[in-house]
């Protein structure tokens, strides 16, 4: 199987961008499965209805989040309508939405989705490696599962590590989120898992993690708020990985990182 995920799309840049060339991509590297990350698609904190509808027209099969998942208040028993928008699994079980589903790419094989978000430099939640292990409960790659993949949405790179080999040989594709900032780690695990810490943001990098620099800058130097935090609109840099798994195991046998666009040195898959 042939999988791509996708890092935090942020603003109007990095959702124009991505859904002008998703369509490309999944032609060219004959994607079977596309996840993306969509946490800061609407104005740089959560996403929408329509957001949503833009990203699987596209061609982004599932949808997950992290911390800004409910900052778009309006509607967010979305969460609970679109089984394929996914919320980190160990967000308190009264909110709407899931952290996991079971989903088919074209040819009819299972794909599972688990979205969880970290500790470490968050805000308080409960323990992300149980909430992982109960999701794969009588789910065993290669098995009841054709590719397990994990968002991780975190701060701590060790944080992400650690979770990485907690799953090494479980899954087959382990990636980090949130920190906008794309790694030069991605590899495959002793196990077989494909991973990188974090995918990087699909934004305009001319910015500060996405966002346009003023505001920031002001509070950096001067230790007080000036106004509102607001994405950066230059061209975006679209930041993924691409992995390809065994057909009997679901573990990973090829791994890429995945930038084009914008600024930073384009990297794609042989």
């Amino acid at each position: 199987m042939r999988i791509a995920v996708f890092g935090d799309v942020v603003g109007r840049s990095g959702r124009t961008a991505l859904i002008e060339r998703l369509p490309g991509l999944r032609r060219n590297l004959s994607l079977d499965f596309i996840v993306v990350n969509a946490e800061n698609a609407a104005g740089g904190f959560g996403v929408t209805p329509r957001i949503c509808e833009d990203l699987f027209d596209a061609g982004a099969d599932v949808l997950t989040t992290g911390n800004h998942a409910f900052d778009q208040r309006e509607d967010i028993l979305i969460f609970d309508r679109e089984p394929r928008l996914l919320r980190p699994a160990n967000f308190p079980a009264s909110n709407p939405g899931r952290g996991s589903g079971m989903f088919q790419d074209k040819d009819g094989r299972n794909v599972l989705i688990i979205h969880v978000q970290g500790q470490r430099g968050m805000a308080p939640i409960d323990d992300p490696c149980a909430a992982i292990d109960r999701e794969l409960e009588g789910v065993k790659l290669g098995r009841e599962a054709d590719a397990i993949i994990v968002d991780f949405h975190g701060e701590a790179t060790s944080e992400k590590y650690s979770m990485g080999h907690h799953l090494d040989g479980r899954a087959s594709v382990i990636v980090g989120t949130h920190t906008h900032v794309p790694t030069a780690d991605d590899q495959i695990l002793p196990g077989g898992s494909a991973y990188i810490t974090d995918l990087g943001m699909c934004g305009d990098y001319d910015s500060v993690i996405g966002m346009e620099k003023s505001e920031p800058l002001h509070r950096f130097v001067s230790k007080m708020p000036g106004g509102r935090f607001s994405p950066a609109t230059g061209p975006a840099t679209i930041c993924g990985i691409f992995v390809e798994t065994d057909s009997k195991s679901g573990l990973a046998v090829k791994a890429s990182a995945i930038r084009t666009g914008g600024r930073l040195r384009g990297i794609m898959p042989d």
